[in-house]
């Protein structure tokens, strides 16, 4: 083994740990679900120094005069210390290798970090589907697709595989359908702030306990809808994309001055997402989205870091995204972060697959199955962008969700921010749907037919 370096050791000893603490989990039977583990597989248990809390059910009722976008249920609280490039030493190995370089990279770069709630609540027929189906789920003998599992339930709560834990984040509880007004935003060298607004539909059909299995979706993981009003330039541009089960998504374009509804040629992988100066790639929407086919996936284990969490303060509407969007990074006061457990999957491309990214490491957190981090490398093994989502609680549907997330390029010094609703007109959760998102909505005769409207 070639000798590494000091600044990893810290991680690789707690990844080690981690990983004891996986087997521990994974050994569990179905019937700790509920009792020593949460419904959905986390450990209920807080830690040994008590930087994190045993889990209570999470949030699940409204503080007065809160809705998505408006209000901070836990406003009151104070950072508990700072982690710049002072002190990275001291906290290094509780950070992925992204984060490290952007403290490196940037002085006035840092983590606010909070005390830690563990808000993410469990719809209760979400947790009771996971604990009776439990076991059912199964991968197919490709070694990645999903062969059986049920809707609305975690598929794989006790998870003894990478690929599992990737099925679980991928078909994590969001309700059934959602919709918001979100921007793409990206600085340009010169300074000068580029922002695309849209409509955003979402329809997730694993949402839905009626679902049995694979075939009931018709093999659909997830149909999303987005509906351009600006630049002016693109108004009207419409974009529908099916994401498989089994396969590579498929996508339809709407181009307003021929209209003409269009399957895209290759929107999948690492193809680059028009516009974005090639520092955003098809499968980095949303953390990560398609198929699971080109890599191979390891469990590494369970760890605690410092991740971002319980992003009221972000997804806030009085921020302005002039404010937001700073030269280098995400305005830091806008980010809190809290010391929680996640799971660590690190991907490797297989040896007949390619792509742009030679190696990946998701870290999941185990409350809610959301992706917070993606650390992405090159083929010579140089980290080469980072990825960081956010999480927040919402009552009205009993779990966590999260739109906003960043994608920094290390090399160009340059990033994106993406699914920004802080300047949108709405974020629409079931209750605010009122019929707005259905199925019948994710066609291309439909989509032709918005178009002509």
């Amino acid at each position: 083994m070639r000798n590494l370096p000091l600044s990893l050791l810290g991680g690789a000893l707690l990844a080690l740990l981690g990983t004891v603490q996986a087997q521990g989990a994974a050994a569990a039977g179905p019937g700790e679900l509920g009792n020593a583990l949460t419904p959905v597989g986390a450990e209920k248990a807080g830690n040994a120094d008590g930087s994190i809390p045993a889990w209570n059910g999470g949030l699940t009722q409204a503080p007065a005069g809160w809705s998505p976008g408006h209000g901070d249920p836990y406003a009151a609280d104070k950072p508990l210390y700072h982690v710049d490039a002072k002190n990275l030493a001291q906290y290094q190995a509780l950070l992925p290798e992204g984060q490290v370089a952007l403290i490196k990279a940037y002085p006035s770069y840092r983590l606010d970090v909070y005390p830690t709630h563990r808000s993410c609540a469990v719809p209760t027929e979400v947790a009771q589907r996971t604990r009776e189906l439990a076991g059912q789920a199964r991968i197919g003998s490709d070694g990645w697709r999903l062969e059986q599992a049920p809707g609305a339930a975690v598929p794989f709560p006790l998870p003894k595989s990478g690929i599992e834990v990737m099925w679980n984040y991928k078909l994590r509880y969001m309700a059934k359908g959602r919709r918001a007004q979100i921007s793409f935003l990206m600085r340009e060298k010169g300074g000068s702030l580029t922002e695309v607004k849209q409509w955003a539909y979402e329809y997730y059909p694993w949402n839905d306990p009626a679902v049995k299995s694979p075939a009931d979706t018709g093999g659909i993981e997830a149909k999303l809808l987005y509906d351009v009003l600006s630049p002016s330039s693109r108004a009207g541009e419409m974009y529908l994309v099916h994401a498989y089960l089994d396969k590579p998504q498929d996508s339809w374009i709407y181009f307003p001055g021929q209209r003409r509804v269009r399957l895209a040629p290759s929107f999948a992988y690492d193809n680059p997402i028009a516009g974005s100066d090639s520092l955003y790639f098809v499968d980095q929407i949303n953390m990560f989205t398609g198929a699971l086919d080109r890599y191979d996936f390891k469990l590494v284990g369970k760890k605690e870091m410092l991740v971002p969490y319980n992003s009221y303060k972000l997804v806030d509407k009085a921020n302005k995204y002039e404010q937001l969007i700073g030269q280098d990074y995400l305005n830091r006061d806008a980010q809190r972060y809290e010391k929680h457990r996640v799971w660590v999957v690190e991907a490797t491309v297989k040896a007949d697959k390619r792509h742009s990214f030679a190696k990946r490491v998701f870290f999941i957190d185990e409350d809610s199955w959301s992706l917070l981090y993606v650390d992405m490398y090159d083929a010579k093994g140089n980290l080469w962008r980072f990825q960081e989502g956010s999480l927040w609680a919402d009552p009205e549907i009993q779990a966590c969700t999260n739109f906003e997330y960043v994608s920094y390029d290390l090399v160009a010094r340059r990033y994106i921010a993406d699914g920004f609703t802080q300047e949108g007109e709405a974020l629409d959760l079931p209750a605010g749907l009122q019929g707005r998102v259905s199925d019948k909505m994710f066609s291309a005769n439909e989509l032709r037919r918005r178009g002509e409207r």
